[in-house]
C-alpha cells in the first residue's frame, strides 16, 4: 500500500489515539521491534508538530505491526527529557525517536550509555554518535513556497509571520517565508513576531499569546498570517475567525502537518494552505529501517561525524497543502518555484 494513500485516514487516528501500545496489523514483519517515541511539550493531539510525528508512528504500526511506547514531557526541563529517554531505553525500546531539538543535550548523554540502541532526533544535527540519526528538514524551502501563496493572496500587501520561539530553527521558517513573499511581490511587507525568547520555550504552547500577537498584526493591516509555533497556532486561527466576524477577511497558513484536516469548519474557511514538514516521513523511515535491520545513516557532515537524513523538497520532506482548494489557483507558480529550488536556480536563505 502506498504511503500517500494512507495519510488522511491515519491523521485522524493520530489526533485521537492516546499513549500507545501495539498494532493489530496482520503483517507482523516488525513484531519484534519495539519503538519508543518521546514527544515534546503538547504531545500527541497538538494538531501540528507532535501530531505529524504521531502520524508516522501510526502508519508504521499499521504497516509493520511494531510495538510502540509514547511518552510526553510536561515541564520541559532537560532532566525530564533525559528521564523519558532513559525510561524507554531501560525498557528495551529500539529505536527511540526524540521529537524536537530540545532533546539534543539529554540524547547525547543517553545515547552514550546505550550504544546498542539506535536513536533518532527530529530537528537537530549536533549529536555526533554512531547510534544517533539526525533528522533535519529544509523548512526554509517549504516556507518559501507558502510565502508565494501569501503574497499572491494578500490584498493589503501586508502579511505576518509568528514564530514560537526565536531560535535559528524558527528563523529558517521566517527567512524562507519572507523570501518567498518578496520574490513574488517586492512591495509587500512582512511583520515578524516571536511568542517567546530563549530560554523561555513556552511559545510553542501558548495560543492565548499568539492570538494577541495575531490581532495586533491584523489591526496593522495584515491579511495573511503564517504561524510556525506548534500548538500556539490555534491562537492565530481564532484571531482570524474574530476578524471575519468584524468584517475583515484574514487568511492563515498552518505548519508541519496539513492543519486543514484537523481544523474546525470556521478555521478551514480561513486556511489558505499549510507548510508541510514531513516529520511523519522521518519517523516512518527510522522505524522501517529498524524493521529491516538497518538504520537511517546518510552522511550529513562527514567531518563532524553527523549521520541521518536531510528532508528537502528533493526528498518530499517539505511541501505545500492544497486541502480546501484555497491555494490551488497558485499551484502553477508554486510548482515552478519548487522546480527552481530543486534545480538550484533559486537558493532560499536560511537566516533572516
Amino acid at each position: 500500500m502506498k504511503r500517500a494513500s494512507k495519510l488522511v485516514a491515519v491523521l485522524a487516528a493520530a489526533v485521537l489515539v492516546t499513549t500507545g501500545c501495539s498494532s493489530s496489523s496482520s503483517d507482523n514483519a516488525g513484531g519484534d521491534v519495539k519503538v519508543g517515541l518521546a514527544y515534546d511539550i503538547g504531545g500527541r493531539g497538538d494538531k501540528s508538530f507532535n501530531d505529524s510525528a504521531a502520524l508516522g508512528l501510526d502508519e508504521a504500526k499499521a504497516e509493520f505491526g511494531v510495538e510502540a511506547k509514547e511518552v510526553t514531557v510536561t515541564t520541559g526541563s532537560d532532566s525530564e527529557r533525559e528521564d523519558k529517554l532513559r525510561l524507554l531505553a531501560e525498557a528495551g525500546y529500539n529505536p527511540i525517536i526524540a521529537v524536537g531539538y530540545l532533546y539534543a543535550g539529554p540524547l547525547k548523554a543517553v545515547s552514550a550509555d546505550y550504544p546498542d540502541i539506535n536513536f533518532g532526533i527530529i530537528d537537530d544535527s549536533s549529536v555526533a554518535a554512531p547510534n544517533v540519526a539526525s533528522l533535519i528538514f529544509a523548512e526554509e524551502q517549504g516556507s518559501y513556497l507558502v510565502g508565494i501563496a501569501a503574497a499572491l493572496e494578500s490584498k493589503s500587501g501586508k502579511v505576518g509571520y509568528i514564530g514560537g520561539v526565536r531560535t535559528p530553527l524558527l528563523q529558517k521558517f521566517e527567512a524562507g517565508f519572507a523570501a518567498g513573499v518578496k520574490a513574488t511581490k517586492p512591495s509587500a511587507t512582512v511583520d515578524v513576531k516571536y511568542i517567546s525568547e530563549p530560554p523561555d520555550f513556552s511559545g510553542f504552547n501558548d495560543p492565548a499569546k499568539a492570538k494577541v500577537i495575531a490581532k495586533g498584526m491584523i489591526d496593522k493591516g495584515a491579511d495573511v498570517i503564517y504561524t510556525a509555533a506548534g500548538g500556539s497556532g490555534a491562537g492565530t486561527f481564532a484571531a482570524a475567525i474574530d476578524a471575519g466576524t468584524a468584517g475583515k477577511k484574514v487568511w492563515t497558513i498552518g505548519v508541519d502537518s496539513d492543519q486543514y484536516l484537523t481544523a474546525s469548519a470556521a478555521e478551514q474557511a480561513n486556511m489558505l494552505t499549510s507548510m508541510l514538514k514531513r516529520v511523519d516521513r522521518a519517523v516512518y523511515d527510522v522505524i522501517a529501517a529498524a524493521v529491516n535491520g538497518t538504520s537511517v545513516n546518510d552522511v550529513i557532515d562527514a567531518t563532524a561525524g553527523i549521520n541521518g537524513r536531510v528532508y528537502s523538497l528533493e526528498l518530499d520532506g517539505v511541501g505545500v497543502s492544497y486541502s480546501g482548494d484555497h491555494a490551488t489557483k497558485y499551484k502553477d507558480q508554486i510548482d515552478k518555484a519548487a522546480a527552481d529550488i530543486k534545480s538550484g536556480a533559486i537558493t532560499v536563505p536560511t537566516k533572516p
